[in-house]
């Protein structure tokens, strides 16, 4: 872990871990925690909200959907120990952004560099999709996280879930009136009028990257728009 946060990110990861507004995703997570899965049956699973991770000067940040069951909520860390991290991390590593290309766990010495991962939701939900009305909780915490976040120049959406709440976040900022005009779409760069870049990619789930509807290649040439898009 990068333990060396400023002060607002240490208080705000610590209201993050506590929370317990959304009844469902509670008790889905912890449920989780307790049955596991079979391959991690020896493991103790974090079973709690997942704090954002990375550097807080970042210029980059990545906009996830949620904790996986067995990904984050069992290591405590976003996209460490699944799938997903296994694919995203050697591209992180190989643009640039990440220290290692492997996440294995909090205690793992990985570190980012210019790049902050965030999710739309904190808890892992069921079959991988939060309600609405999760979201809408869940939105007070990246408000907070966004305004501390100030460096931030380019948003990596990761699925539609993730790029819908961050318009929604500009959107609460009174910026932005037509969430029309930005259509989800693999590779779509758009500049917000908070100034920031939106750039839109498919997430990088399983049923994605084994279909080869996501490559390693499309997945490399974002983060490589990204870290361009940072210097401009």
């Amino acid at each position: 872990m990068n333990t060396h946060h400023p002060h607002w990110l240490t208080i705000l990861n610590r209201e993050v871990v506590a929370c317990t507004r959304c009844p469902r995703l509670v008790a889905y997570r912890e449920q989780v925690a307790r049955e596991k899965r079979r391959a991690y049956r020896d493991c103790d699973y974090w079973g709690k909200p997942v704090p954002g991770f990375g550097d807080p000067e970042a210029r980059v940040l990545v906009m996830g959907l949620a904790p996986g069951a067995h990904g984050s909520n069992r290591t405590g860390r976003p996209f460490t120990g699944d799938a997903s991290g296994k694919f995203m991390f050697p591209v992180l590593y190989e643009t640039g952004f990440a220290s290692q290309p492997n996440a294995t766990d909090r205690n793992d010495g990985l570190k980012l560099r210019d790049l902050y991962i965030t999710a739309a939701v904190r808890c892992a939900p069921p079959d991988n999709k939060p309600t609405p009305q999760e979201l809408a909780e869940c939105s007070h915490f990246l408000d907070r996280e966004m305004a501390g976040l100030e460096k931030v120049k380019v948003v990596v959406a990761l699925g539609k879930i993730g790029f819908d709440a961050y318009l929604n976040y500009v959107k609460r900022r009174g910026l932005l009136f037509n969430r029309g005009s930005y259509p989800f779409k693999h590779a779509a760069s758009y500049r917000l009028p908070d100034g920031k870049v939106l750039l839109a990619s498919y997430h990088p789930s399983n049923q994605n990257t084994q279909t080869g509807k996501l490559t390693r290649e499309m997945f490399v040439k974002i983060f490589k728009q990204a870290a361009r898009l940072a210097d401009e």
